[in-house]
């Protein structure tokens, strides 16, 4: 069970969350200390549904676990359906909270206030049933999904229960998408053939391999390109001269797995560090700076 929450994602989904309330924070709303701790709850709980429920609508001819025996898989897929409408009954409860507190408005629901937390809870949910159900995820972008939860999602979240309302500044959340987004791609690289045999549509295996590899250069050389262009939206890049420090992680990114698309010997730990570290180390450099200014 522990394996397919994915502790990891948790520690990424807190960490664009602490991003976004930075970001509020540089930006002079007050802090809200319970607005702050129900939404990272909340968050975590989305995160941790969008992670379990994928696992739960996982065709049976694919093995949740290695040598499992039928009932071992049955149990376990009905422990991951608990877990995750428990976990979805506690975010409506934490709605709930957050709309008696006047921090999650019914006029957010409207489309002409479409900055509302509330959107962006609804967009989370309809993130994890498109990441979850097999009807959706079967297309192959189910990586981009799950970038979008964490890289876009998230950190608005954070940021509008802080401020009431949207900025310019969470721009940058869009290539941070794209960082986030190389960085599954990635992760598809070691189980290419075991997603083969089982017949798993991931953006890798939907494409192929010749077509990821150029596509995976050109969204995380964009990501810096989008960084760069933050001029235009009012955040001066002396602001957040910090993210052009992870550029050697990505081109080292970008440089290995040119080489095992060359042939060359593969080191996928190595490779998967290198991508955690730079959507992580990111995210981080940009969490620092608005929380030190």
């Amino acid at each position: 069970m522990l394996r397919l929450i994915h502790p990891l994602h948790l520690i990424l989904a807190a960490l664009t969350y602490f991003l976004g309330a930075s970001i509020a924070n540089y930006l002079g709303n007050p802090f809200n200390a319970n607005s702050f701790w129900l939404g990272l709850a909340a968050i975590l709980l989305a995160q941790l549904s969008m992670s379990l429920l994928s696992e739960v609508f996982r065709l049976d001819a694919e093995p949740l676990l290695e040598d499992e025996t039928r009932t071992a898989r049955q149990t376990l897929r009905n422990n991951a359906l608990y877990i995750s409408t428990a976990s979805l009954a506690v975010i409506a409860f934490i709605a709930y909270l957050l709309f008696a507190n006047n921090h999650l408005p019914l006029s957010s629901f409207s489309p002409a206030l479409a900055s509302g937390a509330s959107v962006f809870l609804l967009l989370s949910l309809l993130l994890i049933l498109g990441y979850s159900l097999p009807v959706f995820r079967n297309r192959g972008f189910g990586e981009f999904l799950l970038a979008t939860q964490l890289a876009y999602v998230f950190p608005s979240i954070a940021f509008i229960l802080q401020s009431g309302e949207t900025h310019n500044f969470l721009t940058l959340t869009i290539p941070l998408t794209f960082l986030a987004f190389t960085y599954f791609i990635v992760m598809g690289f070691p189980s290419f053939a075991s997603d083969r045999k089982y017949n798993r549509v991931t953006f890798l295996t939907r494409l192929g391999w010749e077509r990821v590899v150029p596509l995976h250069h050109l969204f995380v050389l964009l990501a810096y390109v989008l960084f760069a262009a933050s001029p235009a939206f009012g955040i001066s890049l002396s602001l957040i001269w910090r993210v052009f420090l992870t550029i050697p992680f990505a081109l080292f990114q970008i440089l290995q797995l040119r080489n095992i698309s060359l042939g060359a010997p593969t080191n996928w730990t190595l490779l998967s560090v290198t991508a955690l570290a730079t959507f992580g180390l990111t995210t981080y450099m940009l969490t620092l700076t608005f929380w030190l200014r």
